[in-house]
């Protein structure tokens, strides 16, 4: 019966804007006749047919006989056996990164029409993924691993089309754009030019199983570097199909080596292969040992505990409300950027908001997995955590706060209702102690809900200031003076200023990335990619002439 549920939750046809009627009562069994790059099929992944995950080094798929065996997170069946490399098994993959010169594959002096080339993997990738039935596929295929709403499993996949489309024909070449400066005399010109690595490696969590490590991946390429790619196991089925079109799309096998390992072999071969550079998305636990072990040659985009400050000019409360909702609760909690804290000025306290923020919250079920399994957090320890929390004088329980009913999600993941804890301000900053209780992120479904007075804005300042991660931020409120002073005392990467202020969602379109860390990573836009996947070199020509009537000048 259950699995008859999950079927529903699957095809969450309730959130499913189709092209046509037609093409929703289909199945991937008969799709899959026309996504020829497609290994597995999504609808059919379970318990009776499992698919098998491998990973590609030096142009070839290859398997394993150490298999992890993953538990489908919404009934606890095996259905993925992922073949991972383990410690004896590295040797080929840190060979390969070890053939690639410090100069990379290709740069402004070396293999120029690689950037075309690029140029046109991107308008093809492009296009196979604007195809319903394949872009219904990797929806599909998200769900069954990381499983939320399909619309959020279709946006992942939207906003990595569109940042394909960004960078087909000269966009690829232009992010290699440079620039001379006249120099001191006739001959003598510095240009400065983006120049690549070499071998690579990028890292990257379960939440975004195609956006994030694709929009990483590509950017490492289009700047001439050669990477190593490991996603997370649980989820890595998404990227390893992915893989599989871009060779389809001309992909030269070569460029890119895929693994699939657990944490401890990734660190050998990081150790042993000596990359240039590490792109590494998630914990904060986790990155400061890779910048340590790395010598600091790598780019971070860790944890984000995520704060959201309500001012107090209040309008469209029923807007406001359902983006704090959306912030806090869509993919059950599990992003990076979703609201962690939500500060509320007195005034929006006379209003339903948290009642209306309630209402919304228990409109999520798991049938359309508008709420889902939690994936790094237990059931448990979420629970321990509110409990905790509710120990702080003052604090209480404003909704959620219960495990999800009639579910069959296995224990090793959590399983609980939309939940927010009211802890009072003035206890917040009271002292450490207290502090990191309530700043702990817990990635689920999630939130602190505090408020302030008028008067006490220096105390909203002094939270955000004393945060350690700093990725995003919402200001919501049209008052230009309110706006400038919180922006102007706060660091958060990507902050949203302005009634639609939220701190979820990365559109193609703008900087997503931390701020206040210089070892900080950006995704997606064309800043992003220069600044993580390339550095400066500076070439100065001096071709004379030697000035006339030259001669040789004393020792200096």
């Amino acid at each position: 019966m259950y699995r008859v549920f999950a079927s529903r939750a699957l095809r969450a046809k309730s959130l499913c804007d189709k092209p046509s009627t037609s093409l929703a009562s289909l199945t991937l069994s008969r799709l899959n006749h026309s996504i020829p790059f497609a290994t597995v099929d999504a609808e059919e992944l379970s318990g009776a047919h499992p698919a098998e995950v491998h990973s590609f080094v030096q142009g070839k798929w290859i398997g394993s006989s150490n298999h992890n065996t993953l538990l489908d997170p919404l009934n606890g069946e095996p259905f993925i056996k992922v073949a991972e490399v383990d410690e004896s098994g590295t040797q080929p993959f840190v060979d390969s990164l070890s053939q690639c010169p410090k100069h990379g594959l290709h740069n402004p002096f070396k293999s120029p029409e690689r950037y075309l080339l690029y140029g046109d993997i991107s308008t093809k990738a492009a296009h196979m993924l604007a195809l319903p039935k394949v872009a219904d596929f990797f929806a599909r295929l998200i769900q069954r691993v990381a499983p939320k709403s399909y619309q959020q499993a279709a946006g992942e996949v939207f906003v990595t089309r569109k940042f394909l489309e960004n960078f087909c024909g000269d966009q690829v070449r232009f992010l290699a754009r440079s620039f001379a400066i006249p120099g001191n005399h006739l001959g003598q010109q510095s240009h400065g030019y983006r120049w690549p690595y070499g071998p690579v490696t990028i890292v990257t969590p379960f939440n975004f199983p195609l956006e994030i490590p694709l929009l990483q991946l590509m950017g490492a390429l289009y700047m001439g570097n050669k990477p190593l790619l490991k996603v997370d196991s649980k989820v890595s089925i998404v990227m390893e199909q992915m893989m599989r079109l871009l060779h389809y799309c001309g992909l030269p096998a070569e460029d890119v080596d895929f693994i699939n390992s657990d944490g401890k072999t990734m660190n050998k071969i990081l150790l042993e292969a000596n990359p240039r550079m590490t792109l590494f998305t998630g914990s904060s636990r986790v990155a400061e040992k890779l910048a340590l072990d790395l010598k600091g040659r790598i780019r971070l985009e860790d944890a984000g505990f995520d704060w959201k400050v309500l001012g107090p000019d209040v309008q469209e409360v029923d807007y406001v409300a359902w983006q704090c909702d959306q912030d806090a609760y869509a993919c059950s909690g599990q992003k990076c950027s979703a609201q962690s804290m939500l500060f509320v000025h007195e005034n929006w306290s006379k209003t339903p908001l948290v009642s209306k923020l309630k209402e919304l919250a228990e409109r999520r079920k798991l049938e359309d997995l508008t709420i889902g399994p939690v994936l790094t957090f237990t059931t448990e320890a979420m629970l321990e955590h509110m409990e905790n929390l509710l120990q702080i004088p003052g604090s209480k329980l404003l909704f959620g706060g219960k495990e999800l009913k009639n579910h069959s999600i296995p224990s090793i993941y959590g399983a609980l209702e939309p939940t927010a804890v009211y802890v009072p301000i003035e206890e917040i900053l009271k002292d450490s102690k207290t502090y990191e209780l309530v700043t702990k992120e817990i990635f689920g479904p999630f939130q602190i809900v505090t408020e302030y007075k008028k008067d006490q804005l220096p105390l909203v300042l002094e939270a955000l200031e004393r945060m350690h991660a700093h990725l995003t931020a919402a200001v919501v409120s049209n008052d230009p003076i309110f706006l400038q002073e919180v922006i102007g005392n706060s660091v958060n990467g990507t902050t949203y200023a302005g009634l639609r202020g939220r701190t979820t969602g990365a559109p193609q379109n703008h900087w997503f990335g931390p701020a206040g860390d210089p070892r900080g990573a950006g995704i997606g836009t064309p800043e992003a990619i220069k600044l993580v996947w390339s550095c400066h070199r500076e070439v100065i020509y001096d071709y004379g002439p030697v000035p006339q009537g030259w001669e040789l000048p004393p020792s200096t």
